[in-house]
């Protein structure tokens, strides 16, 4: 008979399956996945009982949820458990309907009172979030895959090896471009000032620090531009579905 008495005594939630297992040594059952329906065979409405594999004719009877076998009087599912439930059947074949939720449940039978500890699956994989912009980089430096946002306006650094690259040569290009542009706008300007004070700087020597500071920076932001044109590149292989 189908029934759905269960022990309370613990509760988990298990969004996998249970069903047959093994009796462990203190006559509790560890038991696995859900047991299915059957596969309907073409033409005629039947299945295979899941306890003796005689065939079932379900005709008229696809609004159940079980059926009866006329051969071993054990129950078959032949639709998937209401919402919140499943299938467990016991090792005396007795077929069960419990919550999802449940853990552990006991045969109702009395030649068996077997209880039956129902083991948690696995959860599923949570897919990644769907980020707009986020791809995933490959690494010009080890080359192992990493995700990173394209629409961030930064260097990548990558989580394997802690090194920096570009995610693609445009924008590594663009700021060595950049740079480069201030830099000789910058020494323009300090040559500009050398030119036309060198004449005070014996009189004024503070001017030489403004000499030295005008190169300097042309300097950097030079140095700079040459840091970016020499940068590797990671290669993006894709966007993340």
């Amino acid at each position: 008979p189908l029934l759905n008495q269960e022990h309370e005594n613990t509760s988990i939630t298990a969004n996998g399956r249970a069903g047959r297992g093994s009796i462990s040594s203190n006559g509790t059952l560890q038991t696995g996945s859900d047991e299915l329906p059957p596969p309907y065979t073409d033409g005629v409405p039947m299945v295979a009982c899941r306890v003796c594999q005689e065939m079932i004719d379900i005709s008229g009877k696809k609004d159940q949820h079980v059926v009866k076998c006329a051969s071993c009087r054990e129950a078959t599912p032949i639709r998937n458990a209401p919402p919140g439930r499943k299938y467990v059947r016991c090792p005396c074949n007795c077929l069960l309907i419990c919550k999802s939720t449940s853990q552990r449940i006991a045969c109702p039978r009395p030649n068996c009172k077997r209880i039956i500890n129902l083991a948690p699956s696995p959860s599923a994989p949570i897919p990644p979030p769907n980020v707009p912009g986020m791809c995933r980089v490959t690494c010009a430096h080890c080359h192992d895959t990493f995700l990173f946002n394209t629409l961030n306006n930064a260097l990548a650094r990558c989580p394997h090896c802690r090194k920096v690259s570009s995610v693609g040569p445009e924008f590594a290009r663009t700021r060595a471009i950049i740079f480069l542009v201030f830099g000789l706008i910058v020494l323009a300007i300090g040559i500009g000032i050398t030119c036309g004070t060198y004449t005070y700087a014996h009189h004024k020597g503070g001017i030489y620090v403004v000499y030295v500071g005008a190169f300097l920076v042309a300097l950097l932001l030079l140095l700079r531009s040459v840091y970016y044109s020499f940068m590797k590149v990671s290669l993006i292989e894709g966007p993340i579905y």
